[in-house]
This record gives structure tokens, C-alpha cells and sequence, in this order.
């Protein structure tokens, strides 16, 4: 038994009944479990210690990356991403943007970059060189000094996960009968038994998708798998003026060297080098620099990456700035007053994509996608379910 210590005695009239499948956490991970395998007919209980999820799925751009995958089987899976989320959005009525991304190349190791990913791109990216010109036609916010050209992308979407992460819940309940506890902390998981305070739930299968919490349930597993956290910051800012579209999300240079997609280009370590040694504070503080809009008109400006166990729970305005004036190099926006400024915790595994476990035979932990739950969670879900789940390894964070 999990965590043996916790157990309680229980009386035969606290037992309910029992679902199909059991899942362990609201967050995007477990929404995206639980949607596959209610579409498949079986029964479905969802655990959430909180109101609703407050962790990793609602602390993040909301931007669903395909091109920040590498080729292959994770390009795949992004991309089958999108699809459902498309699905999604319309039948849960929730905001999603199909802007797409702009990388902006001011310097000429940028752009090399760019162009050698493109020639070596597979099917699947939907990307090509745009001039100067082309690029500002895409989006009013790019500034024209200096400018070389930008990688454009049609993949990516932007959706509010704040907005998104509290209305598959209800879209789940109401489709397909999801049964969701909110403000039920599991204690334990042992077999087919989950034990939430005095009360206890059956289930025939129990995914853990408990996300940054992952020292409650099975912790040795992660123990032995040398799980660690990542910190980030983030901002937001108030509605542009007179439905001001800022287009595409942006990235400059930076980005580059951040997504694995490119790590196979051969002069992505001389632009690293570089941003080394002109800024060597981005690299201490794992930022790089993105900003897209959602459908409410604000702005979401990120970010920064610190890795460790423990986190300190204070926001540094030195990073905020490093973040907001690498931005102003390749951005000029309407209204920069922030509204918001946060923190998010993501669990990540250093060498791969995700991790899945199985303790048990009735018993699959998912967790840890690295920061890239918003763009893999519902493929790798549906791989999940229908069992057609095949692990990859990934070297790089990635944080949409």
C-alpha cells in the first residue's frame, strides 16, 4: 500500500461505488485522460484537491507549440494536439487563436539558424521565410529596425488555459457523465482503491496526473527517476486599446536555442555563444522571450526557467526587466501596463519527454511533459487509452 501510514478505518457505507477509471488531478494532464477514455465509453471519476486546477495548467502562455517539437513521433503527437483542442474549444466554448508564430531574426546567425531548420524541415511543419515586409503585414508589433526576415509557422494556437481549464470540466460532465470531486485530496493509491479522507473510491484502472505535487502519491517512483522542478515567471497585460490584434505569437532569437526542434541545426551553438556572451544573466536564468494574445485582447509575456526541488516562493523584478527589455528589441506594443505578474511550477525529467510509470498492474502515473503539457497532453492521452503509447526521449525543456 501507498503511503500506509495515512490509512483509516472505514465503514462499509463509505464505500462508493466504482468507475472504470479513476484520474488524479484537474490539471490539463488529467482532463486530457479523462477525456479519452470517457470518449470510449467507460466510466470516469476525476480527484482534485483544490476548487479547480491552480498549478502548471493555468501558469503558462497557453500556446500550443507544434514547432517547438522535434520531427518524428512528438511532431505527430503536437499536431493531433491541436486537432482536439480545435475540437474542444468549439463543443467546451472557449477561446482558441489560430495565429500561428513568428521568429524574428536581427542578426544574421539568426536567421542562418532559421534558414538551415528550414531546409532540413520534415512534413508535418508548416513553415517558410517571410522578408521584412511579409513579416510586418503579419503583425503591426514587429519593429522594422534592423529587421532581417522571420520563420513563420501556421501550427501554432493560443488558447486562455485559465478560461479553458475551467470549462472541459463542465464540458465532461455534461457530454459524457464525468464525475469530478473538487476539494478531494487523495491520500493514497493502492490497487483499485483510492482513499480520499474517510471515504474510498474503486476503480478498475488510476491515473496519477498530480503534476509539480508529486511527493504525495509514489513518491519513491520519483525518486528513482531524478524528477526535479522548474520555476518560471510570467506576466500578463491589460487589453490592448481598440482591438489592437497583435497577430502571430513572437519570439526573437533567443527562442531558438530553447525548443528541441532545432537543436539539429548546426549553427544554432554559435548563436548560443553569442547571446553567451553578450548576456550571460539569460542564461543563468534560463529566460527566453515569447509574447501572444488571447482572444480577451491581453498580452502574455514570458519567461524564465530555474530548476531545483525547492523553489523560492518570491518573484525577482531583475528577471521581470531582463524579460521585458529583450522583448522591447523586437516588439512595440500599444499598451505595456501589466496587469498580472505570477509564478508556476512544473515538475521536468532531465533527458526525457515525459513520464509515464505503471507501480501497478491497476495503477499509471503520467507526469512531467517538461512544460509542454498544453501542446502533448491530449495526444499523448489518446496514445494512453487506446494503448498504442510508445515512450521517447527528449533532452530539452520546452515551456508552452
Amino acid at each position: 500500500m501507498n503511503n500506509p501510514s495515512s490509512s483509516v478505518f472505514l465503514s462499509p457505507s463509505s464505500v462508493l461505488p466504482s468507475s472504470d477509471v479513476a484520474v488524479v488531478g484537474a490539471g490539463i494532464v488529467g482532463l486530457a485522460v479523462a477525456y479519452h477514455a470517457a470518449k470510449q465509453g467507460k466510466s470516469v471519476q476525476v480527484f482534485e484537491r483544490n476548487d479547480y486546477a491552480v498549478g502548471a495548467s493555468v501558469r503558462n502562455f497557453g500556446l500550443l507549440w507544434p514547432i517547438g517539437q522535434p520531427g518524428g513521433s512528438l511532431l505527430q503527437r503536437a499536431l493531433r494536439s491541436r486537432e482536439i483542442w480545435q475540437e474542444l474549444a468549439e463543443r467546451a466554448n472557449f477561446g482558441l487563436q489560430n495565429h500561428g508564430s513568428l521568429h524574428l531574426a536581427y542578426h544574421a546567425d539568426e536567421q542562418v539558424v532559421m534558414e538551415e531548420f528550414l531546409s532540413q524541415a520534415e512534413e508535418g511543419y508548416q513553415c517558410q521565410w517571410l522578408s521584412p515586409d511579409e513579416v510586418q503585414r503579419k503583425s503591426p508589433a514587429v519593429k522594422a529596425d534592423g529587421l532581417l526576415g522571420g520563420l513563420f509557422s501556421a501550427t501554432e494556437c493560443t488558447v486562455d488555459p485559465r478560461e479553458a481549464i475551467r470549462k472541459i470540466p463542465a464540458y465532461l460532465t455534461e457530454t459524457y457523465g464525468v464525475q469530478f470531486h473538487f476539494r478531494s485530496a487523495v491520500q493514497s493509491v493502492d490497487g483499485g482503491t483510492i482513499t480520499v479522507g474517510k471515504k474510498q473510491y474503486r476503480a478498475d484502472h488510476t491515473y496519477v496526473c498530480s503534476g509539480a505535487d508529486f511527493e504525495t502519491l509514489f513518491p519513491e517512483e520519483f525518486v528513482r527517476h531524478s524528477i526535479t522542478k522548474c520555476k518560471l515567471q510570467m506576466m500578463r497585460t491589460t487589453p490592448q486599446p481598440h482591438g489592437w490584434q497583435l497577430g502571430p505569437t513572437l519570439c526573437g532569437g533567443l527562442t531558438l536555442r530553447h525548443y528541441t526542434a532545432f537543436q539539429q541545426c548546426p549553427s544554432l551553438r554559435a548563436l548560443s555563444e553569442r547571446y553567451d556572451q553578450q548576456q550571460p544573466l539569460f542564461k543563468q536564468w534560463g529566460i527566453h522571450v515569447m509574447v501572444t494574445q488571447n482572444h480577451f485582447g491581453e498580452l502574455v509575456i514570458g519567461d524564465s526557467h530555474e530548476y531545483g526541488l525547492t523553489h523560492e516562493p518570491f518573484n525577482r523584478d531583475d528577471i521581470d526587466q531582463l524579460i521585458l527589455n529583450y522583448l522591447a528589441t523586437f516588439a512595440n506594443l500599444p499598451d505595456n501596463t501589466i496587469a498580472q505578474r505570477w509564478q508556476g511550477i512544473y515538475p521536468k525529467l532531465p533527458d526525457k519527454t515525459e513520464v509515464v510509470l505503471r507501480p501497478s498492474d491497476q495503477v499509471t502515473i503520467v507526469n512531467a511533459l517538461g512544460g509542454a503539457g498544453m501542446t502533448l497532453s491530449f495526444g499523448l492521452a489518446e496514445e494512453l487509452i487506446a494503448g498504442t503509447y510508445h515512450h521517447e526521449p527528449l533532452g530539452t525543456d520546452q515551456k508552452t
